[in-house]
């Protein structure tokens, strides 16, 4: 215990010493994080996550195998890393859209294109494809790549589709379910071909908008009410008078 007492001393000092003189202590330099994490991502995509190894990493990065390890425990921690970077970069402020839904269709519609386009990106596709490679030998990074994104993303979904069924416009009885048809119909036909790499390039603006269109029109007339119907009727009968 006076061991580990005087260790955890010597750690803090170290830290405060860093400070005073300006440097980030070990392991807080974000310059150094985001180099091995550059490193990482080349080589995870040359190699998959399976093959790499942190002496790949360490060689690409650019760094010694004992800063490495400063910084990241093991390769799997390096890949979450990795793949909480990626999504904070592609999906930041995406759901934010959700909170602004005076019009119901348009909204699903522009959110729908939003994340068809973003889903079938290359990036996404390639990060899908090797948490996917990985989950058989490691599933708790499986469980917790879902977790953390896609979950997320679903229950930010379903509240926007409990907060439109308050306001009279939805009626569903199962709205976990919903939520996932929703998401399935935005990519329907395109994210399937992208991830068993049946196409060779990601989905046209013309195609994610066409498929999102027809599967929220198929969305709504399976859940919206009159009062939707009522709602659109008047807006078109309004955008006419405007004409």
């Amino acid at each position: 215990m006076a061991e580990t007492l005087s260790d955890t001393g010597k750690d803090q000092c170290d830290v405060l010493d860093s400070l005073r003189r300006g440097r980030p202590a070990a392991g807080q330099d974000p310059v150094k994080r985001s180099q091995i994490i550059e490193g990482a991502r080349r080589v995870f995509i040359d190699k998959g996550f399976e093959a790499a190894s942190m002496n790949d990493i360490t060689r690409e990065a650019g760094v010694s195998k004992g800063t490495i390890y400063v910084y990241f425990a093991n390769k799997e921690e390096l890949f979450e890393a990795l793949i909480e970077e990626e999504r904070g970069t592609i999906f930041k402020n995406m759901y934010d859209m959700l909170d602004r839904a005076d019009d119901l269709r348009q909204t699903l519609v522009k959110f729908g294109k939003v994340l068809s386009l973003k889903i079938t990106s290359a990036k996404v596709i390639q990060a899908q494809r090797t948490v996917i490679g990985a989950a058989d030998r490691i599933p708790d990074m499986g469980a917790r790549f879902y977790e953390r994104g896609p979950k997320r993303g679903h229950d930010r979904v379903a509240t926007f589709l409990n907060a439109a069924i308050e306001r009279g416009l939805l009626k569903i009885d199962d709205v976990d379910l919903a939520a996932y048809q929703f998401t399935e119909l935005c990519l329907a036909g395109l994210f399937r071909q992208c991830m068993f790499a049946y196409r060779t390039k990601a989905p046209s603006q013309e195609e994610i908008d066409h498929v999102v269109r027809s599967g929220v029109a198929m969305f709504l007339k399976a859940y919206g009410t009159e009062k939707l119907a009522e709602e659109e009727s008047h807006q078109m009968i309004a955008l006419e008078a405007k004409r």
